[in-house]
């Protein structure tokens, strides 16, 4: 069952806590590539320093200050697209980083992108993920909710142990960098090194 809006609209942290174990989608004209979400990051909003809204409003940022469901997909270090997706209510400007997933479908679809047969390295990271299932700039905005070639799943998994640990990469946000929101399947093996 497609994840509907109303779960993207609750609180960022809890959408974070709650995609774990749900199963990204993404159709595509060379096939559909199929990840379980095993870990995730939660940006609560301008007040966040280490969320990308805290420097206010910009061409790049506008989608996460639309409704929620809506993915915001923008590009690090002039490598890699990242996924997340708007949570909360209109202007609130929060979402959840995808950060890695479990391949689940099209497998080898996703080694060909990747240029790697190592299924543990396939997504475990945000930019193995959008280059493993064909994620970037022209999926941002993608109604996720409604979406017909990139979405979330939920398959009835069963309740999850979930670990929380501080973000990755955001130094740069002081005390914020500090904040126990990321998260991830305990016991994964798909998750990211870091």
């Amino acid at each position: 069952m497609k994840i509907p809006r109303s779960f993207y609209a609750q609180d960022t942290i809890k959408v974070a806590r709650q995609l774990l174990g749900k199963y990204l989608v993404r159709k595509h004209p060379d096939g559909t590539t199929v990840g379980k979400i095993v870990e995730t990051e939660a940006y609560v909003g301008p007040h966040d320093l280490a969320c990308h809204a805290s420097k206010g409003r910009t061409a790049r940022t506008e989608v996460m200050f639309g409704a929620p469901g809506h993915a915001y997909v923008y590009f690090i270090y002039g490598v890699y697209w990242c996924l997340n997706i708007v949570t909360e209510e209109v202007g609130h400007a929060s979402a959840v980083l995808i950060r890695a997933l479990e391949p689940i479908e099209g497998i080898e679809l996703m080694e060909k992108r990747r240029g790697t047969e190592k299924i543990h390295n396939l997504a475990s990271g945000p930019g193995k993920l959008c280059l493993a299932m064909a994620i970037d700039k022209g999926l941002n905005a993608a109604d996720m909710a409604r979406g017909k070639v990139l979405y979330v799943e939920d398959r009835g998994e069963p309740p999850l142990k979930i670990r929380a640990t501080p973000r990755i990469g955001v130094d740069y946000a002081g005390t914020w960098k500090d904040k126990p929101w990321r998260f991830l399947i305990r016991g994964s093996e798909f998750v990211s090194k870091k």
